[in-house]
């Protein structure tokens, strides 16, 4: 797939990367991406992936803009309060890069729709704010064997991995995956949203944008994959700590006796 002059000269300091160049470039135009939540880690990744010229971007969120999201939201602006965070987003998307296809899912993901939706892209990236939903998306992505690039954010830390338990780990075993790392469904209310705890703007900046990293880099098949690593920031020591990721041969999702084949056992989730 040729590039024109116009991405050419938009790519130019991709171009000159040995790790991307004319072919990289092509791969990332060729690259088909979810993004789960387009709230305060999605803002940063969309603006990124869309950036650096990933072809095809879903968006998947069913809520609206509101002034208290542009705290942290910066892909929203105060004119698009009340717009569709999916449609707020494709606008801002389709300002910075008239190249990107912007595909929007303007409802919740649920049972029903998860393993279609996600089935449709090469990498999922999950920014949600909830966990059931991402359980369901990591369990949905074990299903349909995508990788998934997945980040949470507290009141002054966050956490970043890459789960791809449908793929072999160089010791044999499968990658580990989300409930490998957090194991069954915290009961609700027993972590507070950011509504009720509260959240410092930049920080899901930081990971969001991290997560884009993550994800270009899977697409391009460069440097180390965070799959079978946990990545954790401290925002008010200003710290990165790094702890490895086992596979846990119990867990109902990939384990040896997998009790998880479907997505018929998730309840109806709020995202």
């Amino acid at each position: 797939m040729a590039l024109s002059s116009d991405e050419i000269d938009r790519y130019a300091r991709h171009l000159v990367l040995h790790e991307v160049g004319g072919p990289g470039q092509n791969r990332l135009k060729e690259a088909k991406v979810l993004v789960v939540g387009a709230g305060g880690l999605g803002a940063p990744l969309l603006y990124y992936l869309a950036a650096a010229g990933i072809g095809t971007i879903g968006i998947v969120d069913h809520d609206t803009v509101s002034i208290s999201n542009l705290q942290r939201q910066i892909i929203h602006t105060t004119p698009r309060v009340g717009v569709a965070k999916t449609a707020s987003a494709r606008e801002a998307i389709q300002g910075l890069n008239p190249h990107v296809h912007v595909v929007e899912h303007d409802h919740r993901i649920t049972a029903d729709n998860a393993l279609a939706i996600v089935s449709a892209y090469d990498v999922i990236a999950d920014g949600c704010d909830n966990f059931p939903t991402r359980y369901l998306v990591s369990d949905a992505c074990f299903l349909a064997g995508k990788t998934l690039v997945s980040a949470a954010v507290g009141q002054f830390d966050g956490q970043i991995s890459t789960f791809k338990p449908h793929e072999t780990s160089p010791d044999g075993t499968p990658w580990p995956t989300y409930r490998c790392l957090m194991g069954e469904l915290p009961p609700r209310g027993l972590f507070p949203a950011c509504e009720e705890a509260g959240i410092l703007g930049a920080l899901p900046g930081i990971l969001g944008s991290m997560q884009a990293m993550e994800v270009v880099k899977e697409v391009l098949g460069i440097g180390d994959s965070l799959a079978g690593r946990l990545v954790m920031y401290d925002a008010l020591a200003t710290r990165f700590y790094e702890t490895k990721l086992a596979w846990n041969p119990d867990n109902p999702l990939n384990g040896r006796n997998p009790s998880i084949t479907s997505l018929e056992k998730h309840n109806y989730i709020d995202r």
